[in-house]
């Protein structure tokens, strides 16, 4: 059966013991829909609840609720159990809830999510091995500090991470660490990019914990400097260390609210396009709704790059993708991601790369 998580926004006053009550209306009627309540998280601060049931659909769980307290969800998702519990650590009760007769669970399902990427610099033939031996370590050394700072790895695609944490402050400190992995160990042809964010699993958008993947996603794929957080996420750490704030010398991006919707809608953009050959800065100035001198300054700070420049290395970076596959040979690589010529994409990588594609193919570098 199914398995769905719905979001109730709580009116004023609601309490942890409330939703312990209705979660309780719930378990007793849930055999009329054909329904299984697994268990639930209440956040009081962020006056938000979210319960997790089998269902046979998402009618049941809104049938089942209303019959019960009459309390309708504002969003239902059906969601992977697996999944659920990488992100939220659990998929039923508490243990020390189990046995009280009320259960009452003051247990938020906000989290901190942190995307950790380990990107080329460099494909030059004479360092391939050392590269993969650095990654391989590397990849040990993440999974085991998530670990020591009670984070959860919830997925990992070749040197990209993303972990799961209750606590701003263990976020930080575990990516601070991280990013300590790259300084201490001396491999100049990787760059670590960091980006943090925090939400809550469900909002209006269709996947689970989307928007805070996403935001984290673009803070580590196109934000300037090596580790970028939100000032949402800035806010929380203040909070949770007594109104300290984090010292200069850890060099931490704290993006604005608006800087932050600057980097997002430039990914948006991006991914939509990327892939047209006519596509060029005049399309991003207007897309964006920037002047052209407005925009090149605002790309300066915030992505370290021009226009041009990002358009082109984030085109590299997906030819690098298929390259890796080897589905396509080189001019379909070429024409596939934007390039007016597998002549001018040759030029191109070799450029960034420091090898020449067909070089990259011969040798069956599959790395990163």
């Amino acid at each position: 059966m199914p398995i769905f998580m719905d979001l109730h926004e709580l009116p004023n006053g609601i309490t942890a013991k409330d939703i312990a009550e209705m979660h309780q209306e719930d378990l007793k009627i849930e055999h009329k829909y054909n329904c299984r309540g697994l268990t639930y998280w209440c956040d009081e601060e962020r006056q938000t609840a979210f319960c997790l049931m089998e269902a046979p659909n998402k009618q049941a769980v809104i049938d089942l609720h209303q019959k019960a307290h009459g309390a309708i969800p504002q969003q239902i998702l059906e969601v992977n159990e697996a999944i659920v519990e990488s992100f939220l650590g659990r998929i039923e009760d508490p243990i020390k809830s189990k046995d009280a007769s009320l259960n009452i669970i003051n247990d938020p399902a906000f989290r901190t999510l942190m995307i950790v990427k380990l990107k080329h610099k460099t494909l030059r033939n004479t360092e391939i091995n050392t590269l993969k031996a650095a990654i391989r370590g590397y990849t040990t050394s993440i999974k085991a500090l998530t670990a020591n700072y009670n984070g959860s790895l919830v997925k990992q695609e070749t040197a990209t991470f993303l972990m799961s944490f209750t606590s701003v402050t263990d976020t930080i400190h575990c990516g601070l660490k991280i990013r300590d992995l790259h300084n201490c160990v001396i491999t100049p042809d990787l760059e670590f990019k960091i980006g943090i964010s925090a939400g809550i699993p469900i909002t209006k958008n269709d996947g689970f914990f989307e928007d805070t993947i996403k935001t984290s996603d673009c803070l580590s794929d196109i934000a300037k400097g090596s580790f970028s957080i939100t000032t949402a996420v800035m806010g929380l750490y203040e909070g949770e260390n007594q109104n300290k704030p984090l010292t200069k010398d850890t060099a931490i991006t704290v993006l604005t609210n608006k800087e932050e919707d600057f980097i997002m809608n430039l990914m948006h953009y991006t991914e939509g396009i990327w892939s047209h050959t006519a596509i060029g800065v005049n399309d991003f100035e207007e897309n964006l709704g920037y002047s052209k001198s407005k925009l090149y300054r605002t790309m300066m700070r915030l992505v370290g790059k021009s226009p041009n420049m990002f358009l082109r290395d984030y085109r590299l970076n997906k030819a690098l993708e298929l390259l890796i596959k080897q589905d396509h040979n080189i001019s379909e690589v070429a024409y596939q991601t934007g390039f007016s010529s597998p002549t001018y994409f040759t030029k191109c990588f070799h450029k960034k790369y420091g090898i020449l594609p067909s070089s990259f193919i011969s040798n069956n570098q599959n790395i990163v």
